[in-house]
């Protein structure tokens, strides 16, 4: 029965999103001109023109983002080569992603009633709909990473086999290299469990074999995908990229506190704004803070057990939150703060804790402003920014 809850709620999430898109194609499917690349055997990418971002290297172009996304690709686009349409993969991912978060809370028992709420708002009341349909690169990177988050999380709370916690974990972070740091989060959860959470326990070794040497051989192929791009072991792109760009700066990293205030600003304070005609509200095009897209976040707060989980959970959410904070944009243009997603997946999971043990009213409350907004951001891009070609 669990499972058939799962694949329904993917389902009703991949219709609806379906439906959200109402048959979109993005015109930045760089991941399809990358995919393209790696089947005729290079990095480097045939670039149509500056409405496709990548960056300009030793006399070619190269899509910076990382390239999970593209390897799904590629089976489909060796059949159907360009006309391929990446939204499609934004939004299965996003079912696929509601499945596994149903899944999730199942296995920790959250009651179906409560997890109905849980995946509308996962799905709606963040920015995971908007980017899914959209399927332009970005977005899709995030989607794909969220997917894959949860994929991990629902292993981790069931058998907790280490490698596949780890292919899981290498597909997030090769679709967003900010869940790199989640690594660690992972490592914990596998050798210990709730009753001994301060020392190593069971099988933990096997486990934690399993998954070190499952990341290794991902990491020698990162090295040499490096090596071909830029002919160095560590990646250069979102650097090399930061010193291009206007909004950026010739020299250092776009990693820097003095963006702090600015993504405190983003994240917090920037609202919408309202106008004397129709729609009345209108969103910045570089977005709306949480504070007004999705309050039902604070219901993470309210997990407490098992107290392992939580603390691992809120010390994972620090971590992929950090980069965010002080990276030099905020997203650019979007609909609230898509940069969120990348630690959002572990707030599902306290939320889905905390909705297990205790639903006063106000958190349907939350839920159902945060679904209301998500969805009117969705309508207001579709109509006024981005209509469907």
């Amino acid at each position: 029965m669990t499972l058939r809850r799962s694949w329904l709620a993917g389902a009703v999430a991949l219709l609806v999103s379906a439906l959200v898109a109402h048959g979109r194609s993005t015109p930045y499917d760089n991941y399809v001109l990358l995919a393209q690349a790696f089947l005729h055997g290079h990095a480097w990418i045939n670039w149509p023109g500056p409405y496709i971002d990548a960056l300009a290297y030793g006399g070619r172009h190269y899509i910076i983002e990382a390239p999970f996304p593209a390897l799904l690709l590629m089976p489909v686009v060796a059949v159907f080569g360009g006309a391929v349409n990446q939204t499609w993969l934004a939004l299965l991912l996003a079912g696929v992603s509601i499945g596994a978060l149903w899944e999730f809370g199942e296995r920790i028992g959250l009651p179906p009633q409560r997890n109905v709420w849980l995946c509308a708002f996962a799905l709606a009341g963040t920015d995971l709909l908007w980017a899914a349909m959209l399927g332009d690169v970005w977005f899709l990177a995030h989607v794909s990473a969220v997917c894959f988050t949860l994929l991990a999380l629902v292993e981790l709370a069931g058998k907790r086999r280490g490698w596949l916690v780890a292919i899981y974990a290498c597909a997030a972070l090769e679709s967003r290299f900010t869940f790199l740091l989640a690594l660690p989060i992972y490592a914990y959860l596998l050798i210990t469990d709730d009753e001994r959470p301060l020392r190593p326990t069971g099988p933990w070794l096997q486990r934690l074999g399993s998954f070190l040497a499952t990341l290794a051989p991902i990491a020698l192929l990162w090295v040499w995908y490096n090596q071909a791009r830029w002919g160095t072991w560590y990646d250069i792109g979102y650097t090399a990229w930061y010193h291009q760009d206007l909004a950026g700066s010739p020299y250092g990293s776009p990693f820097r506190l003095e963006y702090l205030p600015y993504q405190l600003w983003s994240y917090f304070v920037q609202a919408p704004q309202f106008i004397g005609r129709f729609p009345w509200i209108v969103p910045s095009l570089s977005g709306v803070a949480l504070t007004w897209t999705s309050p039902a976040l604070v219901l993470a707060f309210f997990a407490r057990r098992p107290l392992r989980m939580v603390i691992a959970l809120w010390v994972g959410v620090v971590l992929l939150a950090g980069p965010n904070f002080i990276y030099y944009v905020n997203g650019f243009a979007q609909f609230g703060m898509r940069h969120a997603l990348d630690f959002e997946p572990l707030l599902f999971a306290l939320m889905a804790y905390a909705m297990r043990d205790w639903m006063p009213k106000f958190a349907y409350v939350l839920i159902a402003y945060s679904v209301a907004v998500g969805l009117w951001g969705c309508w207001f891009w579709n109509v006024f920014i981005r209509p469907a070609n």
